[in-house]
């Protein structure tokens, strides 16, 4: 996950709460605008501390875990096609039983 990712989970988090960033950053003693930064994944410097706090503070959690490798375009071009043709079959056998279903009525 990214910043940006991180990010917006945490502002969710804080809308979800019914938060407004200057009462976070009070609880946190934090400024807004360090919870602003964060939102929107550009801060530059925050601590492990700090972010565990505001995690806490929202339900969420912090988690190290390997980081997963980027695909090349071509890569995710594949995934993608490969993903797209799954669906397209998936969908073309839920309209053949439909079909075949319906052949039953008339």
């Amino acid at each position: 996950m990214n910043l940006a990712e991180a990010g917006n989970l945490i502002r969710m988090a804080r809308r979800q709460a019914g938060l407004t960033q200057a009462a976070l950053a009070k609880h946190l003693r934090m400024s807004r605008a360090t919870i602003s930064l964060l939102e929107n994944g550009v801060i530059t410097e925050l601590g492990v501390r700090k972010l565990g706090q505001v995690c806490d503070r929202l339900g969420l959690e912090v988690v190290v875990q390997p980081k997963r490798p980027l695909l090349t375009l071509h890569e995710a071009y594949a995934r993608n096609k490969q993903q797209r043709q799954s669906a397209f079959k998936e969908t073309d056998a839920i309209i053949a039983k439909l079909n075949s279903s319906g052949d039953t009525h008339g």
